[in-house]
C-alpha cells in the first residue's frame, strides 16, 4: 500500500495546491483527481477541450497541469506548446502527460513540446507520485529559445525516456564548467533567436530577454566586465522598447563577438 509522510506532503503543497486535469475520459480524470487530492491538492479543475484548458489556466494559474496525450478536442503536445509560448502566469508550470500510447515517437514529441514528465497508462499512485516529486522537488533549468521553450530536455526525467544526455556524466563537474556551459547555451540561443526572429517575433524577444538576463548574472558572478557591459547594452535596448530585429542585431552581435575565437596572427 502506498503511503506518504506529512513532511513530503508539505513539500509538494506549493506545486499541487491548484491542479488542472485535461482529460476527455471522465473516469480517468476522476482517478487523477483522487490521487492528487491524496497528495495534498486543494483545488482540482477538470477540462477536456484544449481551448477551455487555456482559458482555465489563465483564470486559476495552476501549479501543475496533467494532460492526456490525445482527445476529440485535445492535443496534449499542442497544449503544452501553447502554454509555453503564451503570456500566461503559469507558462512555466510543470506539465505531466499521460497516455496508454507510450511509443518512442509520442515520448519524444512530449519532451520536445515542453512537457516535464511522461506517464504510461495503466499507472499506480506511486508512479504518479514519483512524477510529481520530480517536478516539485527536482527542478530543471528552463530553456527560453525560439524553436524550443520548456525545461531542459537533456534532463528529461521520465522513467519512460532513456534517450541521450540522461546520465550523471552529462552534468558539468566543476563550477567553471557549469558557467561555461550556461554561457555557451545563452549565446547559442541568442544567435538562433536572430536567425529565427521572423518566424515568431514575440517568442524571439522573450528568448533574447532571458539570455540577456542570464549573461548579465553570469558576468556579475564571474566579474567579467566586458560581458556585463554587453549584456547590459542588450537589456537597455530591450527596455527602451526597440525590440525589432534590426535594433537587436548590434547588441547581440557584440555579445557573440566577446566569445569569438581570437584571430590568428601570422608570424613575421
Amino acid at each position: 500500500m502506498f503511503t506518504l509522510d506529512q513532511k513530503t506532503v508539505h513539500r509538494l503543497e506549493p506545486t499541487v495546491r491548484r491542479v488542472v486535469v485535461a482529460d476527455p475520459n471522465a473516469a480517468s480524470a476522476r482517478l487523477l483527481g483522487d490521487i492528487v487530492k491524496n497528495l495534498g491538492a486543494r483545488d482540482i479543475f477538470f477540462e477536456s477541450d484544449e481551448q477551455r484548458v487555456m482559458d482555465l489556466a489563465r483564470e486559476v494559474e495552476p501549479g501543475l497541469i496533467i494532460t492526456e496525450c490525445t482527445g476529440p478536442r485535445l492535443d496534449g503536445a499542442g497544449l503544452a506548446k501553447r502554454i509555453r509560448r503564451s503570456t500566461l502566469v503559469c507558462r512555466h508550470a510543470p506539465i505531466i502527460m499521460v497516455t496508454a500510447d507510450a511509443t518512442a515517437t509520442t515520448i519524444k514529441g512530449a519532451r520536445d513540446a515542453g512537457v516535464h514528465e511522461f506517464l504510461r497508462k495503466p499507472f499506480t499512485t506511486a508512479d504518479l507520485f514519483r512524477r510529481i516529486e520530480n517536478v516539485a522537488l527536482k527542478p530543471r533549468d528552463w530553456v527560453e529559445a525560439v524553436a524550443y521553450v520548456g525545461p531542459d530536455r537533456r534532463r528529461f526525467n521520465s522513467g519512460e525516456y532513456a534517450g541521450p544526455r540522461k546520465r550523471k556524466a552529462d552534468t558539468p563537474k566543476t563550477a567553471a564548467q557549469t558557467v561555461a556551459a550556461t554561457k555557451d547555451q545563452a549565446l547559442r540561443i541568442l544567435a538562433s533567436a536572430l536567425a529565427q526572429f521572423d518566424s515568431d517575433p514575440a517568442q524571439a524577444v522573450r528568448a533574447v530577454r532571458q539570455q540577456a538576463e542570464t549573461l548579465k548574472t553570469l558576468a556579475l558572478k564571474t566579474s567579467d566586465a566586458r560581458l556585463a557591459l554587453a549584456a547590459g547594452a542588450l537589456e537597455t535596448c530591450l527596455a527602451s522598447g526597440r525590440a525589432d530585429k534590426a535594433d537587436l542585431i548590434g547588441p547581440i552581435n557584440a555579445l557573440l563577438a566577446i566569445s569569438a575565437p581570437e584571430p590568428k596572427t601570422q608570424a613575421g
